[in-house]
């Protein structure tokens, strides 16, 4: 029984479930936005959150001087430079004044493959407004392509209205 034994153990030995959850937050914090299972979304989120914490403690509370600690503290799990400093400079920032609840699961339904059930985890004051306004510049240019495309069509009627008047003229 696994009575008060928290976390899932995503059917990986403990080394490989550490590295899998370190790339998984590594690939949040570039990305802000990866797409994996239900439950490796849930158990990243455990993860990542108290870490994007203690920056937001620690970039709060540095004023000059960096606090080497902390950077030191992370870097034991996110390996990556490049998200190190957009996690210092870019994403603690933007969550400082958020108590808690850094990411939002989206569950997208079944994978063909296998059936897994799919989600998208991301941060949540990012990708808010991209997403919609990316779907929006679709939109207008699918749009923009129908009427072009429809403005073509009108004209090669009109010319075709014209070529069969000619012929009738013609013919009578």
């Amino acid at each position: 029984m696994r009575h008060r034994k928290s976390g899932r153990k995503l059917k990986r030995t403990a080394s490989h479930r550490k590295a899998t959850l370190i790339a998984l937050s590594t690939a949040l914090l570039k990305s802000k936005k990866i797409k994996t299972t239900i439950a490796k979304a849930k158990e990243t989120r455990t993860f990542i959150e108290p870490l994007i914490t203690k920056v937001k403690n620690a970039v709060a509370a540095e004023g000059d001087k960096k606090n080497i600690h902390v950077r030191r503290v992370i870097g034991k799990y996110i390996k990556d430079r490049d998200a190190m400093k957009e996690l210092f400079t870019e994403i603690a920032p933007k969550v400082a004044n958020r108590p808690g609840g850094y990411t939002r699961i989206v569950k997208l339904g079944q994978r063909f493959g296998d059936g897994a059930e799919v989600a998208v985890l991301e941060l949540v004051d990012f990708n808010t407004g991209q997403a919609t306004a990316k779907s929006a510049a679709k939109q207008k240019d699918k749009k923009e392509k129908k009427e072009i495309k429809t403005k073509k069509e009108v004209a090669k009627k009109k010319a075709e209205v014209k070529e069969k008047a000619k012929k009738e003229a013609e013919a009578k």
